[in-house]
């Protein structure tokens, strides 16, 4: 477990910073410097470059993983990355030149209302394009167990390049136009960067042949490619759904609320970084029992970090969006709803590295597309009933459904769960901090108010851990607290 701590920390420090640069930009600097509309409408281009780019990707990045560690010849190695290379190149240009055909009908999606998206439906394309290579380097570079670098240029210099743009409009540098190409172009240097550290971490030499194990491999891709186009449609089908029932503004407002509760899944993007390609590892050489251990201990560690993070969202909230404009009302359900899906998720630990690295992810397959229609159908019928409430009860009711799938999935075939009397007690006080602190407030001003509110918080929340010894991974950390070190 060093690597894994090590690295994650490294990691979890760094998805910190981005999610406050990310807090600021989708909080405060959006919202100062932008009208709604276009916020929604930046909002909209990527939430609907992230549903296209794992089609892109082919599911090389988690194909990748699953079976470079198989490989121990280099020249089967780089078969195996030139075949990664090359398959969502084939996938993106049958896109495009779909795309260019069809491209007078998919303007016309737009000539009713929100015209305003017209004119940058192309750079979907390109951000798409963007973000499926980049995933698919950052895969390259995990396998070599180097996750860091990737997580910097991932949570890092993605927002604060954002942030710099967004400066450059409130001082009428860059107009609206301009904003957006300069995501684009911020987008496609981040590929190149990302592409260049992952050719020094290996001595790749470009193969026009296939591996041994093509055809497993490709069977892989294909039914991974359909398993992660499912994840990435219950996290933003719902934003892209309130674009064709509502005006594009929701899209912004919705975004605002969805973010904050995005928070909660910090820990568990930063340790997955590292924990899904020795999953894979140990799945190889068929470490049952090492897996059982890092099931658990990752779901327990998770949850009671993510829950915590979910209790000062909850209590503080309200204080938060006191510095937000008016126009950008606090949907309390909205982050009470993805908080919670955020939180179980987290609670899954590294079950989704179990079945995607094990020869049962055509099983999370099949339940994935049911999931990915069940949230289709739900926000078809909740978003004109509910409004933007009615798109997060839709994602809460999928991802709710899908979890649960998953989770069973790996009991009846691995005989194993997460779950512990340790899990019940921190569910138990998450729910005691949530309803104890929630409903009152210091009478200071707001920031001294969170402030005061997020230390009486944690203050018990880790005093509870540490007392009852609910993990001893996070016990051990307390404990060197006072000595410095």
């Amino acid at each position: 477990m060093g690597i894994v701590v090590n690295q994650s920390i490294k990691n979890v420090i760094i998805t910190f910073l981005g999610f406050g640069i990310g807090a600021i930009n989708t909080l405060f600097l959006f919202t100062n410097f932008m009208e709604e509309q276009y916020y929604g409408l930046v909002s909209y281009l990527f939430s609907t470059s992230n549903i296209i780019w794992p089609l892109i990707a082919f599911g090389a990045q988690n194909t990748m993983i699953k079976f470079y560690s198989s490989y121990v010849n280099k020249d089967q190695q780089n078969k195996f990355l030139s075949l990664m290379l090359f398959m969502p190149l084939c996938i993106a240009l049958l896109i495009g030149a779909i795309g260019t055909v069809f491209y007078g009908y998919i303007l016309d999606l737009f000539s009713e209302k929100n015209t305003i998206v017209q004119p940058f439906v192309w750079t979907i394309f390109i951000l798409a394009i963007a973000l499926s290579y980049f995933e698919i380097f950052f895969a390259w570079a995990k396998v070599k167990l180097k996750s860091v670098f990737g997580n910097v240029m991932r949570e890092l210099f993605l927002r604060v390049c954002i942030m710099a743009l967004l400066f450059m409009v409130y001082f009428e540098v860059l107009s609206i136009e301009q904003f957006i190409y300069g995501i684009v172009a911020v987008y496609v240097i981040r590929l190149i960067v990302m592409m260049v550290y992952a050719f020094r971490l290996h001595d790749f030499t470009y193969k026009f042949s296939v591996p041994d194990n093509f055809v497993s491999v490709f069977k892989y891709s294909v039914l991974i490619l359909i398993a992660g186009s499912v994840a990435t449609l219950l996290i933003d089908l719902d934003k892209t759904m309130i674009e064709r029932y509502l005006p594009i503004e929701n899209v912004a407002k919705y975004q605002i609320s969805a973010y904050i509760a995005s928070v909660i899944i910090i820990p568990s993007r930063a340790m997955h970084q590292i924990t899904y390609p020795l999953t894979a590892k140990l799945l190889n050489e068929k470490g049952f029992d090492q897996l059982h251990a890092l099931y658990k201990k990752s779901s327990l560690n998770l949850f009671v970090i993510s829950g915590l993070l979910f209790v000062l969202i909850i209590c503080n909230v309200h204080q938060l969006f006191e510095f937000i404009p008016n126009d950008y009302e606090l949907f309390i359900w909205v982050i009470l709803l993805i908080g919670i899906s955020k939180l179980v998720d987290n609670l899954l630990g590294n079950n989704n590295s179990i079945l995607y690295n094990s020869d049962y992810y055509r099983i999370v397959l099949f339940i994935g597309v049911a999931m990915a229609v069940l949230s289709f159908v739900l926000n078809i019928i909740c978003i004109p009933m509910y409004g933007v409430t009615g798109a997060a009860i839709a994602t809460f009711g999928a991802v709710f459904c899908y979890n649960l799938s998953k989770v069973w999935i790996v009991k009846i075939k691995f005989k194993m769960h997460p779950f512990s009397k340790e899990t019940f007690m921190t569910l138990g006080l998450i729910t005691a901090c949530a309803f104890g602190f929630y409903f009152w407030d210091f009478q200071f001003h707001p920031i001294v108010n969170i402030g005061l509110k997020s230390i009486l918080i944690g203050a018990c929340y880790m005093v509870f851990i540490y007392v009852f010894k609910i993990s001893p991974d996070i016990t051990n950390i307390l404990k060197k607290i006072p000595r410095g070190a």
